[in-house]
């Protein structure tokens, strides 16, 4: 089979992918579902399609000073590794560069379907061939989080597999808000970008320096205190998360969060307990609706409700299932003890249906290859943009009450047709300077991707990259300042 790979690159650098990939490219790139279409055109890109958008619209100066954490290059930069994906299936590791020309360089010759961050090591990526394997060690990288909609397919309704929409989407929604609320509450980091993946999940990446510099097993200690679903057990058919009582505050804050939402999100939107007459036992509304039974503590209000439910002449929805439970519960609960057991039950019900599904060996390990913001997936075409969970950051007007909406996020086919009118509505192509109305050209030339809707993205970025160079420069002058006032005896 031939490969695309790098001139000058050993074979042991390119391998095939035979993982589970949790960036979704090799799965979705066999997807051809609806979405891979607009204006019937294909939306997925090909080789030249990548090579104008690396040339053109991905703004590598950002991408380069959030990794050096510096307007210059540091060895967060230099002796960091990058990998390469191709169409062929070859996966190239151990890249490295000196400078952002270099960065930006080998991206657009290579012409990579993507390509993936990882971690800061002890010897420069690329020449470790020249040096003992034990050489090699990780040292740093950010501390990242993954949330896949399709971990919660046992969940939702709406959606399957690869499909999104603005329904499922509000699950990302929250799991943002209640990672990023534990991350800086609990934990005191400041510096977090939410990045989309390009279709179906959304990763966050933690740049605090001491972020950075966590081992693996403090990184275990992280994901795990925030795993909460991890706990659920299922014992003699009983399901139960487990939690301990009282509940740690962080999952006590959690509920409350959730608790505004789930009224929403589940009953309303997803609605998994809504039955019919004649819905079969096996179908996963019942399923579902078993699921739910399970967290019922006392099996005399179990049989009450399945009775009841499976009795009803007409349709069922989750809302009066949700109501039903209470109602029932007044006549066949004996106890104060037994109405608490129940209280703590739709507690952990909330939680079970709502909290984030984590992936742990994401963010556990530290030589982990992570897909960089901007990259383009390769299934979809969309461009994978930070966004601000709490906010619109598009010209969508539409958008504005719902936040970031991943079914109308930046294209490349959309950035392309942008482009396109761009040029049709500037006379002085040759310069691409744009002309204001009063005829004069402007005071300064544009760069492409400042002309589409990639442009409210970009400047989010290098607003949030902005901050955290000037935390790092503040750190690194007051270290300078604790040394020199140091006194030698």
């Amino acid at each position: 089979m031939t490969q695309d790979v790098e001139p000058n690159k050993s074979n042991e650098d390119i391998i095939l992918k035979s993982f589970g990939d949790e960036d979704e490219s090799i799965n979705d790139a066999q997807n051809t579902t609806v979405d891979n279409q607009v204006n019937g055109r294909s939306t997925k890109p090909t080789e030249a399609d990548m090579k104008d958008f690396y040339e053109r619209f991905l703004p590598f100066k950002y991408v380069f000073q959030w990794l050096s954490h510096s307007p210059k290059a540091t060895k967060d930069f230099t002796m960091r590794e990058f990998a390469y994906e191709y169409r062929t299936g070859a996966y190239q590791r151990y890249n490295s560069f000196s400078s952002v020309e270099e960065f930006k360089t080998s991206v657009v010759n290579a012409n990579p379907t993507r390509f993936e961050i990882g971690a800061v090591y002890s010897v420069n990526p690329k020449e470790r061939r020249n040096l003992p394997k034990q050489a090699l060690k990780p040292l740093s990288k950010e501390l990242v989080f993954d949330i896949d909609l399709t971990d919660y397919d046992d969940i939702r309704t709406c959606c399957q597999g690869t499909d999104i929409c603005t329904k499922c989407w509000k699950f990302v929604q929250v799991a943002a808000k209640l990672v990023e609320t534990a991350l800086r509450e609990d934990f005191g980091f400041k510096h977090m970008i939410w990045v989309f993946s390009g279709r179906r999940g959304a990763h966050c990446w933690v740049s605090d320096e001491r972020a950075r510099n966590l081992d693996e097993a403090s990184r275990k200690a992280v994901i795990e205190y925030l795993d909460v679903l991890s706990t659920r057990q299922s014992k003699f058919g009983k399901k139960s998360l487990n939690l301990k009582k009282p509940f740690h505050p962080h999952v006590e804050r959690t509920f409350n969060i959730l608790k505004s939402e789930f009224i929403n999100i589940i009953l309303e939107d997803q609605e998994p307990w809504l039955t019919t007459p004649d819905m079969k036992s096996d179908s996963k509304a019942w399923q579902q609706t078993e699921e739910l039974l399970s967290f019922v503590p006392e099996k005399a209000l179990q049989n009450e409700l399945r009775t009841r439910w499976k009795n009803k002449s007409t349709l069922s929805n989750s809302k009066s299932k949700w109501d039903d439970i209470n109602l029932l519960a007044k006549s066949v609960l004996k106890s104060q003890a037994q109405v608490n057991q129940l209280n703590e039950a739709k507690k952990e019900i909330i939680i079970y249906y709502m909290y984030p599904r984590l992936d742990v060996e994401v963010s556990r390990q530290v030589i982990h290859l992570l897909k960089s913001p901007f990259c383009i997936h390769p299934g979809t075409g969309n461009v994978c943009v930070p966004f601000d969970p709490s906010r619109n950051l598009s010209s969508n007007k539409d958008d504005d009450a719902y936040g970031f909406n991943p079914t109308t996020a930046p294209n490349l086919r959309q950035l392309q047709r942008e482009m396109e009118i761009w040029d049709s509505k500037h006379i002085n192509r040759e310069s691409s300077q744009p002309i204001d109305d009063s005829g004069d050209e402007g005071d300064r030339r544009l760069l492409d991707y400042e002309k589409t809707s990639l442009k409210p993205y970009v400047d989010y970025f290098a607003k949030y990259v902005n901050g955290l160079i000037k935390d790092e420069l503040k750190g690194i002058s007051s270290k300078r300042d604790n040394e020199g006032n140091s006194l030698d005896f």
